[in-house]
């Protein structure tokens, strides 16, 4: 499906697509909502020094673990991994919390750790199955009109970013897209406009997305009252 056009007077009242048999429809609707996809909470697991990994089915940088979501010292449950729905999210906190126990030598009991590990196993495949058959629209991406905001935190646009791209001397990876445009800067930190800003990056230089690198957290991870008092 290729997206044409939102149509209406004073606000959406419709969308314009044509299907893969070139057929244009237009549908009724009250809002649009615009998402790129569900990014996993990798910034606590970086601070902590977990390597992240480019993962090319998912298109996202994920943190490297063990089966137990163990790295070193460090343990890793639900989206601070990756992101699988609620039922992996609380088998794969057991498997995290009894691999802590585990390495504190404290016993653990009532709990069947490899039928877990296949629970997990096959929630993982169900979902890198629904990763292949409903991949997000990268092509819709890339052709993103430049008035599109990318960046809601900072009210950045598609046509923001692939000018600061296509200047002289102008970015090359996604970090220095952040630092001249404010992409990513905002309350969320980039949790919602990163993936999106690294794909428009990578399709303005011509390179694969891994290429591109992902926004280094920067701490704290969630933002922090500032409270003037009088001495």
């Amino acid at each position: 499906m290729t997206l044409r056009a939102f149509e209406g007077a004073a606000g959406v009242e419709a969308a314009r697509f044509v299907d893969r048999n070139g057929k244009e429809t237009t549908l009724a609707c009250d809002a649009v909502a615009f998402g790129f996809g569900l990014k996993p909470e990798t910034q606590l697991a970086e601070l902590a020094g977990v390597p992240l990994d480019y993962d090319a089915v998912f298109r996202q940088w994920l943190p490297r673990a063990d089966t137990d979501g163990r790295y070193g010292s460090i343990y890793l449950a639900g989206d601070g991994a990756t992101v699988g729905g609620a039922q992996a999210a609380a088998l794969t906190g057991t498997l995290a919390a009894c691999a802590a126990l585990e390495d504190h030598k404290i016993a653990v009991a009532g709990v069947d750790r490899a039928r877990t590990r296949r629970q997990v196993a096959r929630l993982r495949r169900f979902q890198r199955g629904l990763a292949r058959a409903f991949a997000w629209p990268v092509e819709a991406i890339h052709g993103l009109d430049d008035d599109v905001m990318v960046c809601r935190c900072e009210g950045i646009a598609a046509g923001d970013l692939r000018a600061s791209i296509r200047a002289d001397f102008g970015p090359t990876e996604v970090n220095r897209l952040k630092a001249i445009t404010r992409c990513g800067m905002g309350r969320c930190q980039g949790r919602f406009c990163a993936l999106a800003a690294a794909e428009l990056t990578a399709h303005a230089r011509g390179v694969p997305l891994e290429a591109v690198g992902r926004l280094r957290v920067q701490p704290p991870v969630k933002p922090l009252p500032l409270v003037a008092k009088s001495l």
